[in-house]
Parts: C-alpha cells; sequence; structure tokens
C-alpha cells in the first residue's frame, strides 16, 4: 500500500461524527490491514494531544489483525501495554471507553482492575464499555460482582450488556447471580428481561417459566425468547415453525402451570 492510501483510510477515521459509517469504516479497513506499519501508526495515535485521534488509535489497536479467517489480535502483548496505559492516564471520556472496549477485545485479564475502576464513572457511555469489557472476562470472579452492580445501573444499554455479560457469555452461576437475574425479569426494558430469561434457562431455572410465558403471551416470537423457550424444552426440529402461543403451552404442559 503507497503512503498516500495508508494516510487517506486514518485521515478518514476522523471524518464526521464518532459513530458515523464512514469513520468506522475506515477503523475496519486499518485492522484488517493489521501490518505493524497500521500498529505503530494507531500507537502514535493513542499519545496525541488530539482526543479523537487517541480514541481512534485504541479502536483500531482493538482488533488489528482480526477477521474471520484470522480469530486473534495481532500484536496482542504490544496493543495491551499501550491501551492499559492510555486507560489509566485518560480524564476525556471518548478516548476512555475506546481504550476499555478496546482492553475487552485484546482479553488480556491483567485489565480487569483497569475496566473496574471505571465502573462508577459519569458518562453513561464509560460504563456501558464497562460492562461490554467485562462480559469478555465475565467468569473472572473479580468481574462477577461488578456486573451485577451495572445490571441495576439507570441506563438501559448498560443493564443489557451487563445482563448479557454475567448472564450470557458467561458460565457463573450462584444463589446470587440467579436472584439478579430474577430481579431483571420485571425490567421496563424487553432487551434486558430477554437477556436475563436467556441466562436463566441456561441455568435450569424454572422460576424465570411463567415470565416467559408471559412474555410469549404479550408480542411476536422474538429469537431470544425462542431461544429460552427452547432451552428449557429441549430441541426439538418440529418446533420450526412454531410461534408464540405454542411455546406457552408447551411450557405451561411440560411444568404444569
Amino acid at each position: 500500500m503507497i503512503l498516500e492510501q495508508f494516510d487517506g483510510i486514518f485521515a478518514q477515521t476522523l471524518v464526521g461524527d464518532y459513530d458515523d459509517d464512514l469513520p468506522w469504516e475506515a477503523v475496519q479497513a486499518l485492522r484488517k490491514i493489521g501490518s505493524r506499519a497500521v500498529f505503530e501508526r494507531a500507537a502514535e495515535w493513542c499519545g496525541s494531544e488530539d482526543p479523537l485521534k487517541r480514541a481512534r488509535g485504541a479502536d483500531v489497536l482493538a482488533q488489528i489483525g482480526r477477521t474471520g479467517e484470522h480469530p486473534t489480535n495481532n500484536f496482542p502483548d504490544e496493543s495491551y501495554l499501550i491501551l492499559s496505559a492510555l486507560a489509566e492516564r485518560e480524564r476525556d471520556p471518548l478516548p476512555l471507553l475506546s481504550a476499555i472496549h478496546a482492553l475487552g477485545h485484546v482479553g488480556n485479564p491483567l485489565a480487569v482492575p483497569l475496566v473496574i475502576a471505571n465502573c462508577e464513572h459519569e458518562n453513561p457511555d464509560v460504563r456501558f464499555a464497562v460492562a461490554c469489557a467485562l462480559g469478555n472476562f465475565a467468569d473472572d470472579p473479580r468481574a462477577a460482582p461488578v456486573l451485577m452492580t451495572l445490571m441495576h445501573d439507570v441506563d438501559d444499554d448498560v443493564r443489557d450488556w451487563a445482563t448479557f455479560g454475567l448472564g450470557v457469555l458467561g458460565d457463573k452461576d450462584s444463589p446470587e447471580i440467579r436472584e439478579v437475574l430474577l430481579e431483571r425479569m420485571s425490567d421496563p426494558n424487553c432487551d434486558v428481561r430477554e437477556e436475563a430469561l436467556v441466562a436463566l434457562a441456561n441455568r435450569k431455572e424454572s422460576r424465570a417459566v411463567p415470565a416467559l410465558i408471559a412474555e410469549l403471551n404479550q408480542r411476536e416470537i422474538s429469537d431470544r425468547l425462542r431461544e429460552a423457550a427452547e432451552t428449557f424444552l429441549g430441541e426439538n426440529e418440529q418446533r420450526l415453525g412454531w410461534g408464540p402461543n405454542d411455546f406457552a403451552g408447551a411450557l405451561r404442559k411440560q411444568f404444569a402451570l
């Protein structure tokens, strides 16, 4: 790749708003290239005076070199050192949340205390990043209590990802975890309720079945409601065309409700 193209892709990461498609397409392109030159430029940006450059540097390092054919990061140890230093010193929410997300993707368990340190950050986007990152360490004993706390966050997305991380990505089980998941079944956000139902189904917690039936009676069946119902009932190809009433009836019969 010639230098002008390389510079152009990096420049594109700074265009528009942070969440726009165009800059993220550039981030993905740089991750796919995944070369030493990309790593070095992204690492340099992590030390920039421009907070957007710091954020984009972290975004690139988050999954540098990772593709469908190559499911692991390039330069993981070097990336961890740069990202952990950024997370430790950063005060601007944007590069901070990028660094936290990136630490989750890199997957080094040494990052867990750095991530947890931001669990009460005033910015909900930073707390969301914490919930997402800890989902990559969901079975780490240090992560579970923090995810349980974040499951009560005022922000819907934070609660959703904390519930998903602890309950679905993670395999840990305890009476305390089950109770906090059962509490989420009355969450005002349907995504949170559904993640909790899947998590409880995975743990064969029959106290969740009445709430699952209630959800099935209220609306069209979603992928997560279907997953929860099939987990309780056991997979059966004959259910491929089933709707919510079919699943609700089968659950009532199996659990004598």
